[in-house]
């Protein structure tokens, strides 16, 4: 990631309307705001989810509330509680989400 050309500025999450993105089951609400080449988002799953794709994406991923489960192409699983994160490059290691009871994110890619 490469930050560059963007000045100080403060985003209002309460003024970006979210957008809901189905899953294999489930679903996401997105709230996404761009800085040129970055996106950055809160991610809100609901209780159930799981992604409907392997992500290939690099990602810095902060876990507000609840618990994301993370699987890896190869096998391994990680569990996110809030506080902890988690950042992967891009094209590093294919992974997916899910989530038993709900979780939302804060989410840099």
């Amino acid at each position: 990631m490469n930050i560059h050309n963007i000045p100080f500025g403060v985003t209002d999450w309460s003024s970006i309307e979210a957008v809901k993105h189905p899953g294999e089951q489930g679903y996401a609400l997105w709230q996404t705001a761009k800085f040129n080449d970055i996106r950055v988002r809160i991610v809100e799953y609901s209780p159930g989810y799981m992604a409907d794709h392997w992500c290939s994406k690099g990602h810095i991923l902060f876990c507000l509330e609840g618990e994301l489960h993370t699987e890896l192409e190869d096998g391994r699983t990680f569990v996110l509680t809030p506080g902890t994160s988690y950042q992967v490059a891009d094209n590093a290691e294919a992974h997916r989400s899910s989530t038993p009871t709900g979780a939302k994110l804060f989410i840099v890619d």
